[in-house]
């Protein structure tokens, strides 16, 4: 990857944040064209199970019927944990506080859920009835809910990204969860601390008040979650303090950083970018758990998710790879290595989030926006250098 890291204009937001939003999501519409309008305009609607391809690899599909999924997390039970975006609602907030330029106003409900996948594929719900939001039907009605799921200490947690007053839904925040006995309590409202800690270059054509949270690991004893909107990783422990890690704004402005993952010690930061896809102009990012940002390159494309296997090979999953809008069937796993970008999945249709199993097994969450509720897929990848 090279040194140079190019900056560009507007940048969707997102809303599902991120091509969930973001794309859905919240891909903050500052284009012309949102992900759902460009996804419908290519016949993507259609219930198709995609043509993925693996390098000298097998694909299948793990689990179906999903609702807009996104993280996904093995728990200490050997199981995956699947957060999912849910389908949105009907309540509204206009009047009653600050709505969101270009994709609002949203409308909600209580949709999301957290979903527990067998390595057979049966799938149960941990907890529902989350908020869930979407956008407005001009920019396609895209859905966010639960973004992201970790485990720390053996206890699950979740960060929501479709709550909020500004999503629709008064008396709601956007927060660290933690589940319990298929119940959730909130540990911190992440909606007042982006309220009462803004970041230096929020982007106004686009912004969104209660945030769009997207990725979030566990390191040590605490979370880190990051913000797309307001572009910003924030450290959360257990007991719900909040407390800014670094605001990527600052650095770089409006880019739209999306994607997590943590090992040695370090994170390493990845961006969606901005629409139209200009593909290999987004960066990828090491940051301390004291703040200190430095971008290491560029090269990547609409960064969703950033993964680890178990000898340390980092892959990055890229949404949609052909230059333009959002285009299904072009979303990638590519292997970041000395020597530059390597595919080993290709034929993916809008993928929000990945993470290697146990086995060191690739699973993929397929379909993860701009589609119906139950669309959603969870995709199980066996890579032949794996096993």
């Amino acid at each position: 990857m090279s040194p140079h890291v190019r900056s560009h204009g507007r940048l969707l937001k997102l809303s599902l944040l991120c091509l969930s939003s973001l794309a859905a999501a919240t891909l903050g519409l500052a284009a012309p064209t949102s992900v759902a309008t460009a996804a419908a305009a290519t016949g993507a609607g259609a219930m198709v199970e995609p043509q993925v391809k693996a390098l000298g690899g097998h694909v299948r599909v793990l689990a179906g019927g999903l609702l807009n999924p996104r993280g996904l997390a093995f728990g200490p039970d050997g199981r995956l944990y699947v957060a999912e975006g849910g389908s949105g609602g009907t309540a509204s907030t206009v009047g009653t506080c600050p709505q969101v330029p270009d994709v609002g106003p949203y409308t909600g409900g209580f949709t999301s859920r957290i979903s527990r996948i067998t390595l057979d594929g049966r799938r149960t719900t941990v907890v529902g009835g989350l908020p869930s939001s979407q956008t407005n039907a001009a920019s396609g009605g895209l859905v966010s809910g639960v973004a992201a799921v970790a485990f720390l200490e053996g206890h699950l947690y979740a960060v929501t990204s479709g709550a909020g007053c500004s999503h629709g839904l008064a008396g709601t925040h956007n927060a660290v969860l933690r589940v319990e006995d298929h119940h959730v309590r909130q540990v911190a409202n992440l909606s007042a601390f982006q309220m009462s800690h803004p970041v230096a270059h929020p982007n106004p054509g686009d912004f969104e008040p209660d945030g769009t949270w997207y990725s979030m690991v566990a390191a040590g004893d605490d979370l880190y979650a990051v913000e797309p909107n307001h572009g910003e990783l924030d450290r959360i422990s257990p007991s719900g303090h909040i407390s800014r890690v670094v605001d990527v704004s600052a650095h770089l402005g409006h880019v739209v950083p999306t994607a997590l993952t943590t090992r040695a010690g370090r994170f390493l930061l990845s961006n969606l970018g901005t629409f139209p896809v200009n593909p290999g102009s987004q960066f990828l990012a090491s940051v301390t758990k004291n703040g200190h940002f430095r971008v290491l390159g560029h090269g990547l494309t609409t960064v969703l998710g950033l993964a680890f296997d178990h000898d340390g090979r980092l892959y990055a999953l890229e949404s949609t790879t052909a230059p333009g809008n959002p285009t299904p069937g072009t979303g990638k796993v590519v292997q970041v290595t000395d020597h530059g970008l390597r595919t080993v999945v290709s034929g993916l249709t809008f993928p929000t989030g990945m993470t290697f199993g146990p086995d060191d097994t690739l699973y993929v969450s397929n379909f993860g926006f701009g589609f119906p509720p139950g669309a959603g897929q969870v995709l199980r990848i066996d890579l032949p250098d794996h096993h």
